[in-house]
Order: C-alpha cells, then structure tokens, then sequence
C-alpha cells in the first residue's frame, strides 16, 4: 500500500505541473513549452517530465496503455480521452480532479483546464486509462 500512497502523490504531482503549463499555446505536432503542444505531445512531456515514462506519441496508442478505467474512479494524473475527429481516442488529456482535465485543444488556443460534464465533452468521452509511475 506504500507503494500506491507514493503513487498517489506522484500521480498528483504530475496533475499540477500539467496545470502549471496552462496557456502554452497550442500547436499540431508540437512537443515542447518552447514550441507548444499538441494533445498527445503535452500528456507525453508532462509524463517525461514528472514521471520519467517516455509515453507512445499518439493518443491512439496511449489509449492501449495501463489499466482501462470508470468514469467514477478517475484520480489526478489518470489519462482521459475523447472522440474529437470522428474516431475514438482521437484527443487526450490529464485529469486533474473534480471532473475536470487539463488538455491542448487546438489550433489558436492554449493549454486549459475545462469540465468533463460540459456537454461537448460528455458527447465525445471515449475512456480512460490509470499509467503507474511504480
């Protein structure tokens, strides 16, 4: 249980540092603050940079990592993803808590925190995955 406690924390961690990069602007196959992100290349550089995991560069395939979850046991840190292009899993982004989830959002816009109940968002939920820095 140790090691879950020391998971918690890490995973919580990497919640806030996320949020921390709030208004790097978005830009498509971006992987960097210096550059902007793109969906997937904002979750892969917060895990890099917080957990040390080098994560796969698409959502699509971040989306087979870890363990499937419920919409009721999401936790900080856990990876949430959506159908924004007519396919499933084709957006990604951090859950922070509260149903909230911290996300690069497209073009012209800028790293942002946004509610998961909000209609758009509800619509287009396609999972979620818990990735343990253990």
């Amino acid at each position: 249980r140790a090691q879950s406690a020391e998971n918690d924390a890490a995973m919580s961690n990497l919640a806030i540092y996320a949020i921390s990069l709030a208004d790097t602007p978005y830009r498509y196959g971006g992987t960097t603050p210096d550059t902007g992100f793109d969906c997937s290349g904002f979750v892969r550089y917060v895990f890099e940079q917080t957990a040390g995991r080098t994560l796969p560069r698409t959502s699509q395939e971040m989306s087979k990592l870890g363990d499937e979850l419920k919409q009721g046991e999401l936790q900080p840190g856990d990876l949430v993803f959506f159908n924004t292009r007519r396919q499933p899993y084709s957006h990604v982004g951090i859950y922070v808590g509260e149903d909230r989830f911290v996300h690069s959002p497209a073009v012209g816009k800028a790293i942002v925190v946004v509610n998961m109940r909000e209609r758009y968002w509800r619509k287009r939920y396609s999972g979620a995955r818990r990735i343990t820095t253990d």
